[in-house]
């Protein structure tokens, strides 16, 4: 059996990086903390966007309904600030809201600055797919992926997602004893 190569959306919600006014750093940091966690062979499909939840509900709708991504990771607009947005429009096209992925992100964050109090980012599914925000910052992107992502995998399992695979150097997926590899998966 051969693994179709997973597709996952990577979402940078910023109006001055959408005008060019301001080089995106988020949706390569993302690219990149992916690359290293993920070992299964798999697809980016980036979005720049500006801060109008109308768009970013567009461009969420579209990744998960027509680009078929099993996971949307967004980066940006999670703050406090009156264009910060993005929980907003996660939360109005998911079916699910997972309330434990903000819970964790903003626990690892408080480790480093006691402003992360002020982050808003959720998570939630839509369909088979399953969107995460996180912070703006590249550095905190790292702390956060990689606090929610021994999640991930098994999530999209339970949403009839592809069967993500981590690089053990870098993190190990948790999955129930119970939980069975799809056939061919070594």
């Amino acid at each position: 059996m051969t693994q179709i190569k997973s597709r996952i959306g990577i979402v940078t919600v910023s109006d001055r990086a959408s005008r060019g006014e301001y080089e995106d750093l988020g949706g390569p940091a993302i690219q990149a903390q992916l690359t290293e966690i993920l070992s299964n062979e798999w697809e980016a499909v980036p979005r720049l966007v500006p801060d109008e939840q109308v768009q970013v509900e567009a461009i969420l709708k579209e990744l998960c309904d027509v680009e078929n991504c099993c996971l949307v990771v967004t980066t940006g607009g999670t703050g406090p600030a009156p264009r910060d947005i993005t929980p907003e429009a996660t939360a109005a096209v998911c079916d699910k809201l997972l309330d434990g992925f903000g819970e964790q992100m903003r626990a690892v964050s408080l480790k480093f600055v006691p402003t992360a109090i002020l982050s808003r980012q959720i998570a939630g599914v839509r369909g088979k797919s399953l969107i995460i925000n996180l912070p703006g910052k590249p550095s905190a992107i790292a702390d956060c992926l990689q606090a929610v992502f021994p999640a991930v995998p098994y999530c999209i399992d339970l949403i009839e997602g592809p069967y993500l695979q981590t690089n053990p150097a870098v993190l190990e997926a948790f999955r129930p004893k119970h939980a069975k590899k799809p056939e061919g998966i070594v």
